[in-house]
């Protein structure tokens, strides 16, 4: 922990030297914030009429090497919020003036003095002196809203990254380079998955059919691990009364992320659905429900909508239309702990299935905050449960408060990817808020009425956000069964179409059924002029696992003539059926 907080400490630090270095450089700026993150270190500037762009990174980096060269000592005072805004009126800081405007009346607030060359608004730590500060790289610049605000100042934020050592620093940038190749979006547009249009808008992405056969190949998967385990299907509308969501507690929570959408007809306002659970509470309270019928497993894969702002928007990660494989489980106290294992057992097998099994589970508790909604008593009940089902079902788990919903603690699974990136995908949340508000009931075995517990889960999450990370993880390089395309069949030349068709005859009774059942083969044919050189190319450029590539001589012999990925392979043609089966 103690070198955690010291390598903090030395990004931080590292914010102030490149403040410096961008004042020397251009003596007019003004400056908003700049702290330590994960990685490294960003400092918000406003370099007014100046447009900087990452071309301008090194001349930066180099003042700020020269900067801490000199070893200059990081010293604190503490002064009164009127001697603080005296500084700030008088170097001109209006960012800085805001922010001390902000604070108490009597607040103590802290400067530090680099050396007699910077001072800085700030609270600290930092290392003793600039030469403390490791090895350090400027990434890029980006642009920022001040203070997150979409109706304020754009500001020019400058990212860079800080390591102990030259060789950390490194890695990481191998690593990021290597990222850089898997990126989500490059990856969508060379291998024609999706787009977007401004005529549809920000964050409304569109699917091809390659990309569409994806999303459904996994959607489909993951509805049907949970079909197994006797979840049902249930559909609900796009669009709903707010009074459902205020009831529920959604609209007190995320009612500035709504999508609103008022009648023409009537004058009635509607919500675009945000998320998906009141909706089902409401299928479960459509009839009277029994103990002998408990527990009730809804699912459904549908689209939900939130407004998000625009500067947090990024490809697939984060969108406006998101399609959750959502489920919900209405059950009695006493069937939580099966019903949980349940769920973890989905999990684990979705995500051994994609090529992501090292999982960790983060249990995700209530803080002392005071947005979460429920009873104390039954919030402590429910955590010690989520972590007994940790413990029970042998994850690698940690806990963290803060991070619950407003309605009950969930676990939040994170998984790793090739490059060793971690990302949440799949949750389990519990919940006895929302029986509680939606007054959901069934009779118990005494003849009682008594209140279910309702159980949150969804196994890829976001599809959208899922595909972003798996896309990356594969680098586009999809396993078999869920490759958009399965199988190119190349020709040599144009005297090989009878052969083909017998190749074809093959291929259209090859039925796959792992993971998914009666998964028809996916293939097409390039028997277009080019040269064999540029169709194989075509086909490689679309990392199409298989592909078969037919000459004369192949229709002689009864063979194809296959190229993985990873090897090259000529095998009967009675053969080819079992072959890509075992693919599969």
């Amino acid at each position: 922990m103690k070198q955690e907080n010291n390598l903090e400490n030395m990004r931080h630090t590292l914010s102030h030297v490149l403040a410096a270095a961008v004042q020397e450089l251009y003596p007019t700026v003004t400056f908003g914030i700049g702290p330590a993150i994960d990685n490294g270190f960003y400092y918000d500037i406003d370099f007014g009429d100046v447009k900087i762009s990452d071309a301008d990174l090194p001349k930066i980096e180099k003042k700020m090497r020269g900067i801490v060269s000199r070893k200059l000592l990081m010293e604190k005072r503490v002064v009164s919020k009127m001697e603080a805004l005296n500084w700030a009126r008088d170097h001109a800081q209006k960012y800085k003036i805001e922010l001390i405007e902000d604070l108490p009346e009597d607040a103590e607030i802290s400067f530090y003095d680099m050396g007699d060359l910077f001072t800085d608004l700030c609270k600290g730590p930092h290392v003793e002196n600039t030469g403390e500060v490791g090895a350090f790289k400027l990434i890029r610049v980006a642009g920022a809203y001040w203070r997150g605000d979409e109706k304020r100042e754009m500001l020019t934020r400058i990212y860079g990254v800080a390591f102990d050592t030259e060789a950390e620093l490194d890695e990481y940038l191998k690593r990021q380079e290597e990222a850089k190749a898997r990126d989500h979006r490059k990856l969508g547009k060379e291998l024609d998955l999706f787009c977007f249009s401004d005529l549809v808008g920000a964050g409304l992405p569109l699917f091809t059919p390659r990309g569409t056969e994806l999303r459904e190949l996994m959607a489909n998967y993951s509805l049907s691990l949970r079909g197994r385990e006797g979840f049902k299907k249930v559909w609900t509308p796009h669009i709903t009364k707010t009074d459902l969501y205020k009831t529920s507690g959604h609209y007190a929570k995320f009612g500035d992320e709504l999508f609103m959408v008022h009648s023409q007809v009537n004058g009635e306002d509607f919500a675009m659905k945000p998320m998906n659970c009141p909706h089902h509470a409401q299928i479960f309270a459509s009839r009277p429900r029994t103990y002998k019928e408990m527990p009730v497993r809804y699912m459904e894969a549908t689209t939900d909508y939130r407004d998000e702002k625009t500067g947090e928007l990024g490809g697939l990660s984060r969108v406006r239309s998101l399609t959750q494989d959502d489920s919900h489980v209405f059950c009695r106290k006493d069937q939580i702990k099966d019903e949980v294992k349940r769920l973890v057992a989905i999990v684990k097998e979705l995500y051994a299935t994609v090529g992501m099994q090292k999982l960790r589970a983060r249990l995700s508790y209530r803080s002392d905050e005071d947005k979460y909604l429920g009873d104390k008593k039954l919030w402590d009940m429910a955590q010690k449960q989520i972590k007994q089902a940790a413990i029970d079902n042998g994850l690698d788990y940690f806990e963290q408060e803060g991070e619950a919903a407003f309605y009950g603690p969930k676990i939040d699974f994170m998984a790793e990817d090739a490059i060793g990136r971690e990302h949440q995908l799949a949750t389990i949340q519990l919940d006895f808020v929302q029986p509680e508000r939606f007054e959901l009931e069934f009779v118990n075995e005494k003849g009682e009425k008594e209140r279910p517990v309702m159980i949150h889960h969804a196994t890829l999450g976001s599809i959208e956000r899922f595909l972003s990370v798996f896309i990356e993880h594969t680098g586009g390089w999809f396993p078999f069964w869920c490759a958009p395309e399965q199988v190119r069949i190349v020709t040599v030349n144009d005297k090989v179409s009878d052969y083909v068709a017998k190749i074809t005859d093959v291929l259209d009774k090859v039925v796959l059924e792992k993971p998914l059942k009666y998964n028809e083969l996916r293939y097409t044919i390039d028997d277009s002029a080019d040269s064999l050189g540029k169709k194989i190319k075509r086909a490689t450029d679309f990392k199409i696992p298989v592909l078969i590539i037919v000459g004369p001589k192949d229709a002689e012999e009864g063979i194809v003539s296959l190229r993985l990925r990873d090897k090259e392979e000529k095998i009967k043609l009675a053969k080819l059926a079992d072959y890509l089966c075992k693919l599969s």
